[in-house]
């Protein structure tokens, strides 16, 4: 990179003299809050560590609890660099990479429950409970025509009000859904999916040096292993690299 480019890249992403990396922690497979240290930890840690590295700038983590909450942040400029799911209504504002991640958007119900595949969900009898603004709420307000979706401030709060509520389902990311109904027996997880959730990194639109530079980053940890090893360190080891972007 030519130090005009460089210059540019840093514009974009580090308008502040620093990139801000929005972190949500309402995705456990991306980002968890280190029981010990008590630090932000994860894959989409490691990759904006890594991107300011490289970058030779500092970083500072803008921590969310939820996703919603990392793209209502856009709007006050709180953050540079993003690490959401795609989504067409993200899009509008993001300029968004190919994914480095991929993981599945599935369903926890009770038990005894008669639901058993993802195409039993769409009946107006059932009440699904979804963290609002979740790329997984997004998919399913656009594909549910009949089921309602009771929303939750956060992902985590969504299994809560799902199981305080007694509702007949929750939708969400299969690792956390699995966790809890490990820990909770009474409940169990959908084994299909509804919608594969592809991870990005993204920067507000118009940040176009910045959203090149991005995009091949993106490209460049994935071949590397960076991504594996990360979300392998991490303990995320049912969660899948994203392919090389098709050119």
């Amino acid at each position: 990179m030519t130090p005009q480019n460089h210059d540019a890249v840093v514009r974009d992403l580090a308008p502040m003299g620093k990139i801000r990396a929005a972190i949500n922690f309402g995705n456990p497979v991306l980002a968890q809050l280190d029981p010990e240290a008590g630090e932000p930890r994860g894959v989409s840690v490691d990759l904006a560590h890594e991107l300011a590295l490289r970058l030779e700038v500092d970083l500072e983590l803008v921590t969310f609890d939820a996703a919603g909450k990392v793209f209502a942040a856009l709007k006050e400029s709180s953050w540079d660099v993003a690490f959401l799911a795609i989504d067409p209504v993200r899009a509008a504002e993001i300029s968004f990479t190919a994914p480095y991640v991929v993981i599945e958007g599935t369903y926890i119900v009770p038990e005894g429950s008669p639901l058993r595949h993802v195409g039993d969900f769409d009946r107006a009898d059932l009440r699904i409970a979804v963290g609002r603004g979740a790329a997984y709420d997004l998919f399913l307000s656009r594909t549910l025509k009949q089921a309602q979706l009771i929303r939750a401030d956060t992902s985590a709060g969504a299994v809560d009000l799902f199981v305080e509520d007694g509702l007949e389902a929750a939708a969400g990311v299969r690792q956390p859904l699995t966790a809890y109904a490990t820990a909770h027996p009474g409940y169990r997880v959908i084994e299909e999916r509804f919608t594969a959730i592809e991870q990005a990194m993204g920067t507000p639109r118009g940040r176009d040096a910045g959203r090149d530079y991005l995009a091949r980053f993106v490209e460049e940890v994935k071949a590397s292993g960076f991504i594996a090893e990360a979300l392998w360190r991490n303990g995320q080891r049912d969660a899948s690299v994203a392919p090389p972007a098709k050119c």
